[in-house]
């Protein structure tokens, strides 16, 4: 297991790579910082999204209101909904939808609940969904049960 786990993050990197390259020599080199109040300010050194040329990273979101500031522990259903809300309005602010979404990274707390999660994902990618890596690990930040990252391209 830690083996898959190493190789499917070593994937997840090279991925995150390749396509900042394609960006680069797509002519798209500077980088724009995107942020949105619809969406859980950055707490730390980080962006909310960098967008590169016709490409846009989004950092990893977990299951913060974005209105109260408060934390939303509750099922693995309804943290998912809230993550993936939080990305939607990210991508909102740099005028993309869910369907410019090429690729996500999942981090679960416990893989037991991957049906549940992947039930509220397929909601939100029901037509050519992006690629995936979803690894589970020992601990999110403020214990909660999944963060998901994503990337974007027009």
């Amino acid at each position: 297991m830690l083996a898959c786990s190493r190789v499917a993050g070593l994937a997840v990197v090279l991925a995150i790579f390749s396509i900042t390259c394609a960006a680069q020599q797509a002519g798209g080199g500077s980088k724009k910082v995107v942020s949105t109040p619809n969406a859980p300010e950055a707490i730390g050194p980080y962006s909310q999204a960098i967008a590169v040329g016709n490409t846009l990273y989004l950092a990893g979101q977990i299951p913060i209101d974005p209105k109260s500031k408060q934390l939303k522990l509750g099922s693995i259903e309804e943290q998912t909904r809230l993550v993936l809300d939080n990305l939607k309005a990210v991508l909102e602010a740099n005028g993309m939808t869910m369907d410019n979404v090429v690729a996500t990274q999942v981090f679960m707390k416990d893989l037991n609940e991957f049906s549940k999660m992947n039930a509220v994902y397929g909601e939100y990618f029901k037509s050519a969904p992006p690629a995936r890596a979803t690894v589970e690990v020992a601990r999110l930040p403020r214990d909660v049960k999944i963060e998901i990252s994503a990337i974007a391209a027009r």
